[in-house]
């Protein structure tokens, strides 16, 4: 077993023990997280660059040979989003420290810790894991984290909100077991490279009957339409640091066990048409929704659900191009959302709210803070040169090449989208940001910026600052990204590399 494909999730399982044990030294406990998470960075960075030219880097544990056991997988498509993943939850911690450091937070650090790195070590086990059943384990071991997290500072909407998140994701978890045990009634093995190669065989109708399951079990992990319902009551009720490593990862796994899923196991014909008519009207529905909330973070969370389908619809287009597009618009969503869910968590510092009735003249109280909801709003809205724009022009250029009438309502409809994701924005802006800001919003910041707590504060600005920082960087290294999403686009369509690094001299 290679090391690197093991550290990402190991090293995180062992951190969790770590703190669990230094639970009463606070400071101990946020050394050791910020060392295990970094450690993954390091661990996924070194996994890119191996991976950057195609190659698919596949281990056994326990010296096993494929399709026994378990393996692990690395391609240029899980070793990018374990990357850009890892940086993000490490600011995020960052992020919930200044919150603790400043006592912002009604979170128990002693929990939230030693939780954060499960949830940690789920998200790398999804990512690299290399057959369906550890792929369960990894979300599983995902969401039993967040179960705790989204209700940390218990309130009664808290409570209510978590009941239905898990529910929902029990519902989804029971869906994807059946699934898994119909692959293996028919195929005999659950490792995906194995699969692959058995399930071509089956009749057409089955294997459309098993894609569809699939889509149905991610689908409602990562909010399509018409399975969202849970996500804008569940998300914005949660603690900010909670809500924003939510929205920039959980639903973003899920789309990329859609990927891995219907690009490696079914043919691009099986369900393309299904899976372009869900993102045109996930789309539209979710940035609707958008427009009518008067809270910023349903506002959000109702925009995630939106751009959720420009992802899908990259899959659904099913060429190098669109894949890679999806690829490209999947990195640069888990920036922008994470980004604009911290800097509502500073909002909700200065104001104690976010709801846009009672917001004004922000802008005035604090430029800064402006500034940084500013920029990654405009890259969700898609405007050039940030990195939204670039995502979108990728989406866009395949679906017109792809050519089918489909496709072409698809680009209608994300360009509709953008539009609208425009006026949502604006409207955000206008009604928050702009003129006189109350009198209690002055008074707010005068204490704030006074009280003993202004060090976390300023530390969790910083942290905010420096993800406004990575979103900006995005655009800037569209070219290397670009290159590295279409390599995994061509691996993704061929499906032997991936195949034959599991099954064959990639074995080890």
């Amino acid at each position: 077993m290679n090391l690197l494909l093991a550290a990402p999730f190991i090293v995180p399982l062992l951190g969790a023990a770590a703190t669990l044990l230094l639970r009463r030294t606070p400071r101990s406990q946020q050394t050791v997280s910020v060392l295990a998470v970094s450690a993954v960075i390091a661990a996924a960075a070194a996994l890119l660059v191996v991976t950057a030219d195609g190659t698919v880097l596949a281990g056994q544990a326990g010296g096993w040979s494929a399709p026994l056991g378990i393996t692990l997988v690395a391609d240029p498509l899980s070793a990018l989003l374990l990357t850009v993943s890892a940086v993000v939850l490490l600011i995020v911690l960052l992020y919930a420290i200044g919150q603790d450091v400043g006592g912002l937070s009604r979170a128990i650090p002693q929990v939230f810790h030693p939780v954060y790195l499960v949830l940690t070590a789920g998200v790398c086990l999804s990512f690299l894991a290399g057959d369906l059943f550890n792929l369960f384990v990894g979300f599983e071991v995902m969401l039993t984290a967040s179960y705790t997290l989204i209700t940390q500072a218990p309130t009664r909407e808290r409570v209510r909100a978590g009941m239905i998140y898990t529910v929902v994701s029990l519902t989804s978890s029971i869906l994807f077991l059946t699934g898994i045990a119909l692959v293996y009634g028919l195929t005999g093995t659950v490792n995906l490279a194995d699969i692959a190669q058995k399930l071509g065989g089956a009749p057409a109708e089955l294997r459309t009957v098993l894609a569809l399951l699939f889509l149905v079990v991610f689908g409602i992990k990562s909010a399509l339409v018409p399975m969202h319902f849970w996500l804008p009551d569940s998300y914005p009720v949660a603690l900010t640091r909670i809500s924003a490593i939510f929205a920039a990862l959980l639903t973003k796994v899920a789309v990329y066990a859609i990927i891995r899923t219907q690009t490696l196991l079914f043919g691009r014909d099986d369900i393309s048409t299904v899976l372009l008519v869900l993102a045109i009207a996930t789309m539209l529905v979710g940035i609707l929704g958008a427009l009518v909330q008067d809270d910023i973070n349903r506002v959000l969370s109702f925009a995630l659900v939106s751009h959720i389908g420009f992802m899908i619809f990259g899959l659904g287009v099913g060429t190098v191009a669109g894949i890679a597009g999806a690829v490209i618009y999947l990195v640069h969503h888990i920036v922008v959302q994470a980004t604009l869910f911290l800097v509502n968590g500073l909002i909700r510092q200065h104001v104690g709210h976010t709801s846009l009735s009672a917001i004004r003249g922000m802008n005035a109280v604090s430029p800064k803070l402006a500034l940084f909801f500013f920029l990654p709003a405009m890259s969700l809205a898609g405007l050039p040169p940030m990195s939204g724009f670039i995502a979108k022009v990728a989406l866009f250029e395949a679906g017109v090449a792809a050519g089918d009438w489909l496709a072409l309502v698809g680009v209608a409809a994300g360009v509709v989208t953008s539009l609208l994701t425009l006026l949502a924005i604006f409207r955000v802006w206008t009604r928050a940001f702009w003129g006189e800001p109350m009198p209690d919003m002055v008074e707010a910041r005068s204490q704030l910026r006074q009280g003993a707590n202004r060090r976390g504060l300023r530390f969790m600005t910083a942290t905010t600052g420096v993800m406004v920082g990575i979103g900006l960087l995005v655009a800037a290294v569209s070219g290397p990204l670009s290159e590295v999403a279409f390599t995994a686009a061509r691996d993704l369509v061929e499906r032997q590399p991936y195949i034959e690094a599991v099954l064959g001299t990639g074995t080890q």
